[in-house]
């Protein structure tokens, strides 16, 4: 299964028991708007950083590089 960006967001929703509607409305957008670009899947850190902490979460990104070798 493909990870994405919309899958990502739902699973968190679900975790903070929020709905769709309730974030967009957090978020000041509409449930439309927030549904045309789940689809699309593109957001700005910005924009999830401001989706995380309208669910009450932290927001991280990380590269981890587990079998780096100095090269």
């Amino acid at each position: 299964m493909k990870i994405t960006m919309k899958n990502i967001i739902e699973h968190a929703l679900v975790d903070a028991g929020l709905s769709k509607a309730e974030l967009a409305r957090r978020i000041g957008m509409s449930p439309q708007n927030l549904q045309k670009r789940l689809n699309v899947g593109r957001f700005s850190y910005e924009e999830l950083s401001n989706m995380a902490e309208a669910m009450g979460a932290e927001l991280l990104f990380q590269f981890v590089f587990v079998n780096h070798e100095d090269k």
